[in-house]
């Protein structure tokens, strides 16, 4: 199954083809509703269901689902909001053999299934609707989204109004940006892709496992890629950026500190900052890390432009990005910005989606971005981008991100295209996280990187 991204227009335009080619709305929808039925089905069991069905497309997927789940000898009802208005939704109402109630009328059930709105919604749920919507999920067992929550924006993820959290999201085709962009992705619950025989590519993707060669029987710890960090104010931020960037699996790592710190294991290289320059002209060097615990001082500024003038790989982090600003780059370069960081180096790029705002900055610094977050978007200068949605909320502690420049750099040493290096790292991150569980911090997070590599 493609992990593609596809946004509620190239959605359309994907559906629009499959059509042009021969496949009947119909048949499409009749595929989504038997999709919606069989996940319904595996994943609550023959319980009492309550569809939800609106006058679009959406709804027409929830008469078919309904007809699908009776069939299977569940105890169905449906509540419309009101009657279809396009062609293949009303005759799947037309399909469906039972009565159908008003949506102020409907009677709550084990388990509810949201067919009202689903990719495309521009403007929220009236008030009485959501009310209804919310009552009756209150009311259920297990609730089941259609495509999307109803009250989402497909290409945002921004909350239009105020939806129920469900437990599973049964979408088509491909995943659409509110599957794991924050706050909709928080809604979504468990999210399935439903094949209904349309093929689409979006430069868009959802992050997956990468893959990540072991050393073979010729490496050594200058193939294994050179990482040097630059130290700076405060050395805590770049000792766990060189930690990291050693247990991410760097055959060599140089930490070069304003005063030697004590606490990095012994396998660091340490150097005093004034050795930076010598340093970069070690065409070993793979990646340079610069920006955990920089300062903003006149010597950090110095720092940077002797990283910008060297022409290595850099990974560009925390007050490195502030000085940098919004120039361009003109060598290979990943940015780590937060929020805050990417509205500082870009105060102007007003755009209304994440995803928007990162391909834009990468387009205008010449390099990959890392627009980190509860989603984290990553962003190359040619357009292409990934989304990586489930970061573990417990990430939300001080160093975490100095580690995942450290991560960062050491794919980027080992010789990964810099997209490819950015999206390694932040999977290498996340599933550290996982493996780290509850209440960890940055320091813990490190000892699970070599588990998760």
């Amino acid at each position: 199954m493609s992990r593609f991204i596809l946004t509620a227009a190239e959605m359309r335009d994907a559906e629009a083809r499959a059509v042009a080619a021969g496949t009947p709305v119909e048949t499409l929808m009749e595929r989504a509703g038997l999709g919606v039925a069989e996940a319904a089905w595996r994943f609550a069991g023959p319980l009492s269901a309550l569809v939800l069905c609106g006058p679009g497309n959406n709804g027409g997927d929830g008469y078919v689902a309904a007809q699908y789940l009776k069939q299977r000898g569940v105890d169905v009802r449906v509540a419309a909001l009101g009657e279809p208005k396009a062609g293949a939704a009303a005759a799947a109402r037309a399909a469906w053999d039972g009565p159908v109630a008003s949506l102020s009328e409907a009677k709550p059930a084990p388990l509810l299934i949201d067919a009202l709105f689903g990719t495309g919604l521009t403007r929220g749920l009236d008030t009485r609707v959501a009310g209804y919507l919310n009552s009756l999920a209150t009311k259920a067992r297990i609730k089941v989204a259609v495509d999307l929550p109803s009250g989402v924006e497909t290409d945002t993820g921004a909350i239009l109004s105020d939806p129920p959290a469900f437990d599973l999201t049964v979408t088509f085709a491909t995943l659409k940006p509110a599957h794991r962009l924050q706050p909709a992705a928080s809604l979504c619950g468990r999210t399935v892709i439903v094949d209904i025989g349309i093929d689409a590519e979006s430069r868009l993707s959802d992050l997956t496992r990468p893959s990540i060669p072991a050393p073979g029987p010729n490496d050594h710890k200058y193939s294994r890629g050179l990482v040097a960090v630059v130290g700076g104010a405060m050395p805590g931020a770049s000792a766990l950026a060189a930690d990291a960037a050693a247990h991410a699996g760097a055959g060599y790592v140089v930490l070069l500190e304003r005063e030697t710190q004590h606490g990095a294991p012994h396998a660091i290289v340490r150097r005093a900052i004034a050795d930076l320059a010598a340093t970069l002209d070690d065409r070993r060097v793979g990646a340079v890390v610069i920006g955990p615990g920089l300062g903003r001082a006149s010597d950090s500024e110095w720092a940077l432009g002797k990283a910008l003038a060297s022409g290595r790989p850099l990974v560009i982090d925390g007050d490195a990005l502030h000085l940098l600003g919004g120039r361009r780059l003109g060598t290979a370069a990943i940015l780590t910005p937060h929020e805050g960081e990417l509205r500082a180096m870009f105060p102007d790029l007003d755009l209304p989606s994440k995803i928007e705002r990162a391909r834009a900055a990468a387009a205008r610094a010449g390099a990959v971005v890392v627009y980190k977050g509860a989603d984290t978007v990553i962003a190359a200068p040619d357009g292409r981008a990934a989304i990586a949605g489930d970061a573990a909320p417990w990430l939300s502690t001080a160093g975490t991100g100095d580690v995942l420049a450290g991560v960062i750099g050491a794919m980027l040493a080992r010789g990964l295209e810099p997209f490819q290096a950015a999206k390694a790292g932040v999977w290498l991150h996340g599933e550290a996280a996982r493996r780290a569980g509850r209440g960890f911090i940055a320091d813990d997070l490190i000892r699970h990187l070599a588990a998760a590599l």
